[in-house]
């Protein structure tokens, strides 16, 4: 697959992760279109028609997943790739229902997303142990995103999570949980 000249559409609303994996997979021979926004990726997919799409699940706090519908509408034969910081057993069983061949969770490097790629699902992929996100860690990452969208206001975060801002307050002041 190295020597791939094969359309790659990357959709994914970080900027910076987006051009690095962008630059990442055209030294890998493909020809990469890299969106931001889930309108610019469909017209992108009509344009393009890609073989392959690397589709981030959340897109400016909205989900990825309502594309991955239309995208296959467009170019029904692509290989969608859904990438995820905030991966869940909800989620991949979601992405694969609509149609994505693949889910990873991020941080994902060029190896692990050409090997996803690649995959043609006859083995069902296992997230090695020391890899697989704890419930606690979930929570943690969540709340950050949360926190995060809400510009670092403790209050209005708490609101949104339905959660007491002095509950909200003793989980921000623990450390980040441990992997185990």
């Amino acid at each position: 697959m190295a020597n791939d000249t094969r359309p790659l559409l990357i959709v994914d609303d970080d900027g910076h992760y987006r051009e690095v994996l962008a630059r990442s997979l055209t030294r890998r021979g493909f020809q990469v279109c890299a969106v931001g926004t889930a309108l610019a990726a469909l017209v992108a997919c009509r344009e393009q028609d890609p073989e392959y799409i690397v589709l981030d699940l959340n897109l400016a706090g909205e989900s990825g997943l309502n594309l991955i519908a239309p995208l296959l509408a467009i170019s029904p034969g692509t290989r969608i790739l859904v990438l995820t910081g905030y991966a869940s057993i909800p989620t991949v069983v979601s992405a694969m229902k609509l149609g994505a061949a693949h889910y990873l969770a991020k941080p994902a490097d060029t190896t692990d997303i050409l090997r996803a790629l690649a995959d043609d699902g006859s083995e069902a992929a296992q997230l090695p142990v020391d890899q697989r996100m704890t419930v606690q860690n979930m929570e943690w990452e969540y709340i950050r995103r949360i926190l995060t969208e809400h510009g670092g206001n403790i209050a209005a975060t708490a609101r949104a999570l339905k959660m007491h801002r002095r509950t909200l307050q003793r989980k921000l002041s623990k450390r980040r949980p441990t992997a185990s």
